[in-house]
């Protein structure tokens, strides 16, 4: 018996859509286990503490990409195939609209599929040589100040050699998946999924020369504040947040656990990247 897990977003036509897809599986003699998240106080949607069941045949996400970025983290290290099923406006992790859901689900159940692998980072926080987070994240983390604290120092280091210390508001470390979201806002380059690598992004650095860079995803990236740095946080995936500060000693490296996400073969990622950018092929 096949087992399949839903990841539902806290919405009324996402929450109907399962109900009609837990049926329909049920009556296919496979058993579901849903994932409700929840969405308090304006903050992204969240799976509870519980991981996702480790026989899961693939993972159904009804929602956008922060539905998408949960689902990832529900799941954890395990090799589940993801699949994202979109309502709403277009996302990047978004495989198909829900018109298809019922057909692709036919091909998933009968093995009639193809998966690529999604880099994700691994990111560590070391204070006074204890470890106090560790994270992984499938778009980024940011580095960001306070509303009114005064510009950030933040001192980047390549595989233990120094780059570059940034004064600005803050610091995006993407993935090739990342790179469409905060870090493509705060003026970082599109990295296609394909490519390996890491992009680190300055937010409104003070410094015009200060500009993003793509770094090999072999490298290993070290994060550290200036001294009487305040109001600093940490994002992951902007989804979970952690206040550092000058002891802090930030760790970041690709995870040895890439996201396997399902693909369809009529889905192209420039077709995705042209509607979601609103691009178009005339003159201006």
């Amino acid at each position: 018996m096949k087992h399949v897990g839903l990841v539902i977003k806290p919405d009324a036509l996402a929450e109907k859509k399962a109900d009609e897809l837990e049926q329909w599986f049920t009556d296919r003699n496979v058993r579901v286990v849903r994932k409700h998240l929840s969405k308090v106080d304006g903050n992204p949607p969240q799976p509870d503490t519980e991981t996702a069941p480790s026989d899961l045949f693939c993972v159904f996400v009804l929602g956008g990409d922060g539905t998408f970025l949960s689902a990832a983290r529900w799941i954890g290290d395990r090799d589940i195939p993801m699949l994202g099923i979109k309502f709403g406006d277009v996302g990047f992790l978004a495989e198909i609209a829900e018109e298809s859901l019922f057909h692709v689900a036919e091909k998933i159940l009968n093995n009639n599929f193809d998966t690529r692998l999604r880099s994700r980072l691994e990111v560590r926080v070391i204070r006074n040589n204890r470890e106090i987070a560790c994270e992984t994240v499938l778009n980024d983390i940011v580095i960001n100040k306070g509303a009114l604290a005064r510009l950030a120092n933040i001192q980047t280091y390549i595989n233990g050699h120094y780059l570059t210390t940034y004064k600005s508001d803050g610091l995006i470390v993407a993935t090739p998946t990342g790179s469409t979201a905060y870090s493509l806002a705060a003026g970082g380059p599109i990295v296609h999924p394909a490519v390996s690598g890491m992009v680190m992004t300055p937010i409104c650095p003070f410094t015009l020369t200060n500009r993003p860079l793509i770094v090999p995803d072999t490298v290993t990236i070290e994060i550290r504040l200036a001294k009487m740095s305040s109001n600093i946080m940490l994002t992951f995936d902007g989804q979970e947040g952690l206040g550092i500060d000058e002891r802090d000693n930030i760790i970041v490296k690709t995870s040895p656990h890439p996201i396997r996400i399902i693909i369809m073969p009529d889905r192209h990622y420039f077709d995705v990247l042209k509607a979601k950018l609103r691009w178009s092929g005339s003159r201006i």
